[in-house]
């Protein structure tokens, strides 16, 4: 062989691996950090990312069985005498200390069972089950160890994989490229084990996405996330006293928690506005009692102008809250309860005629922590309501000119079409009701003044730059989380966020935070969390001389780039000894299309702090995106699903091209796909 034979080669404990991911992604408040900085689709547990970069870089064990396996020395030999031992250490070197296939059996069994896992409960199941089990569980039940991903190899670990290393390839200093980078956990977990890194996306969002996740947390550590509240506080402050007599509250100690709407159109025969919802629950947690259950009743008396709304407990929610006005598209009148057609909606929509109504507000009293309420709108909501509509009126025109809000067209043709153009979207600001654009012109507004301060006090312009790109993160993170795409969760009585799928379908019912005191500050902390976090997982990167032979810090050995992976600029031929790649999956995700949404309004927060990045009125490049997207093409003999498979084949042949000019004659690659369709396993395949 030219190369090395590699542990992934000869064994990959896909078990253990596997078991281990699906608790890292199991519990949806102990993700790992990266996932709450920004949105990204797709995004690689961390636990197979660092077990597929080090398996293809270790040498395999030498069992006597392979020709091709080059003999170990007898330091190796003594330090590992059974491939066994091997095993055991790799797997503690990539964070797995006990048996997660194990684990993962046991609580299946607690599932089919109906209990909760207990020290008791543990000590009545067979020993065999439990076998590589910590005897101690204190730390997790039934782990008995911290996640993987929060594990940061010790120096002995990282002694012994540099010097594996260095054995086989003849240098510490291993460069690895990922150029198809997307939210950054392969290139993350390379940077964390010491190696050097490119890491390369076309994707403008996701681009800074990286510089986020992998530059600024290793180049300032935790200590930047001072910097953001001290500035972050600021900016909320402005828009605060900006944003007040538009968000009143019923009295002191009120915390609007969520502001609950539903679109309406007019009704077919009476004229009245119809509010339109799939259902009308507020809390109906899963598997709880009847009396715990909690929503609203139409009242359609033919007195009233409007629809008005009465909360019900109980059994009077579960008999009159189910039932929405509309299903599959088309919608029921409650005045007259005959059906409105679904074309009748879409035309009003289209003709702008479709409106909002406020119809409850949950409330948090006494704090944040505060047990959860709702309340009908009072006369105050609607009056504020009222301003908002009439000064977003007054200021668009402002907005506009001072580029303060989208006014860019949505890109066409799309595969997201029945999100918006079937309903009147047609531009990035249409995804906003007026009082949300209203909160996002004024905190757009802010953050630009608050910008100019961080520039006057802090002297470092990467410095600057780092706390500017995590604001303007920040102010993403609120508009996922305040639009007209926005749903209220009843079950777990949450916002769930735009982008809980990857599409933009249409909403008949969506969800408003309290922009004035609670959005733009919960956006800042969630940024803050996210940033520590990764911080603190990269903290200990490894960067002295007696590990890493060039003795460099971390963020000296990162280069990123933003550009298409059939051209990755900047790395010369036959210099790049690894690639691990996670490629886009077919048509699984529209990467441009979906992150458009971020981009129009990333380019006017942060566009001069990247402007080899961000160009205003630009969307994300879709020509150049290796994907199956079937609406960049004419639906010619009905082919087009045939002729953006072979597009996406193509592109992929050429990334493969691009990555077969990077890697040297001993370099390795190693590709990850999970795809469930056989036709993406099929076009995958013949791209390489």
């Amino acid at each position: 062989m030219s190369r090395p034979r590699v542990l992934i080669e000869q064994w990959l404990p896909i078990d253990q691996i596997g078991a281990e991911c699906m608790r890292e992604r199991g519990a949806s408040s102990a993700l790992p950090p990266l996932y709450f900085l920004h949105v990204w689709w797709a995004r690689r547990p961390l636990t197979v990312s660092r077990a597929a970069i080090l398996a293809s870089l270790l040498p395999a064990y030498p069992t006597g069985e392979d020709s091709y396996v080059r003999p170990w020395s007898e330091k190796f030999l003594k330090r590992f005498p059974t491939f066994d031992s091997y095993k055991e250490w790799f797997l503690k070197l990539i964070g797995i200390q006990g048996n997660p296939a194990a684990s993962r059996k046991i609580i299946d069994w607690a599932k089919t069972q109906g209990v909760k896992l207990t020290p008791k409960i543990m000590g009545q199941i067979p020993n065999e089950w439990k076998e590589g089990l910590p005897n101690d569980m204190g730390v997790s039940i039934p782990y008995g160890y911290p996640r993987a991903f929060t594990y940061n190899p010790s120096e002995e670990q990282l002694g012994t994989l540099y010097e594996l290393l260095e054995w086989t390839w003849g240098t510490r200093d291993i460069t690895f490229c990922d150029p198809m980078a997307g939210g950054g956990s392969i290139p993350f977990e390379a940077l964390r084990f010491g190696l050097t890194v490119h890491a390369n996306e076309l994707n403008p969002v996701a681009s800074v996405i990286l510089k986020a996740t992998l530059d600024y947390p290793a180049r300032f550590g935790p200590s930047l996330a001072d910097d953001i509240r001290k500035y972050g506080k600021i900016w909320c402050d402005k828009v605060r006293e900006r944003l007040q007599p538009f968000y009143p509250i019923a009295c002191k100690d009120e915390n609007i928690f969520a502001y609950l709407w539903a679109r309406t159109v007019a009704c077919p025969t009476t004229g009245k506005p119809v509010p339109l919802s799939p259902n009308w629950w507020l809390k109906k947690p899963k598997d709880s009692p009847e009396e715990s259950w909690i929503g609203v009743k139409l009242l359609a008396s033919p007195s009233l102008a409007q629809v008005s709304f009465q909360i019900v407990n109980g059994k009077s929610a579960k008999t009159t809250s189910g039932k929405g006005t509309v299903k599959g598209g088309s919608g029921v009148s409650p005045w007259t309860n005959d059906p409105i057609e679904g074309d009748y909606i879409k035309a009003e929509a289209r003709a702008g005629r479709m409106g909002h109504q406020l119809y409850a507000v949950g409330v948090k009293k006494n704090g944040e922590n505060g047990e959860l309420t709702f309340r009908l709108p009072t006369k105050d909501d609607e009056q504020a309501i009222a301003r908002a509509e009439a000064e977003t009126g007054k200021q668009k025109a402002t907005w506009e000119a001072l580029s303060l809000i989208p006014i860019e067209e949505i890109g066409s043709p799309s595969n997201y079409d029945r999100g918006h153009r079937l309903y009147g979207i047609r531009t990035w600001q249409g995804f906003f009701s007026n009082r949300q654009l209203l909160a996002f012109a004024v905190a757009l507004d802010g953050l630009r003044m608050t910008f100019e301060s961080i520039r006057q006090a802090v002297p470092d312009e990467s410095r600057c730059a780092a706390i500017e790109t995590v604001l303007a993160i920040a102010f993403d993170k609120a508009l996922d989380y305040n639009c007209i795409q926005t749903i209220w969760h009843a079950s777990r009585t949450v916002v769930a966020h735009k982008f809980n799928k990857h599409n933009y379908t249409f909403q008949w019912s969506y969800v408003e935070f309290d922009a004035a005191r609670n959005l733009f500050p919960w956006a800042v902390e969630q940024a803050i969390d996210a940033f520590s976090g990764i911080a603190g997982l990269c903290g200990e990167l490894p960067n002295k001389s007696l590990l890493f032979s060039s003795g460099r810090a971390p963020v000296d050995r990162l280069r990123l780039t933003c550009g298409p992976a059939q051209n990755v600029r900047g790395v010369p031929d036959r210099s790049v000894r690894h690639v691990c790649v996670d490629p886009p999956y077919y048509d699984n995700v529209q990467y441009a299309e979906c992150s458009d949404f971020f981009l129009v309004w990333m380019s006017r927060t942060i566009g001069h702090v990247h402007p080899s990045i961000l160009t205003e009125a630009l969307l994300s490049p879709k020509d150049e995106e290796a994907v199956a997207n079937p609406a960049r093409f004419a639906d010619t003999k009905g082919k087009k699903k045939q002729l953006a498979e072979r597009d996406y084949e193509i592109k992929m042949m050429a990334c493969f091209r691009e990555i077969g000019r990077m890697l040297t004659d001993d370099g390795v690659l190693a590709v990850m796909f999970t795809h469930k369709k056989i036709e993406a396993w099929d076009t995958r395949a013949s791209a390489h």
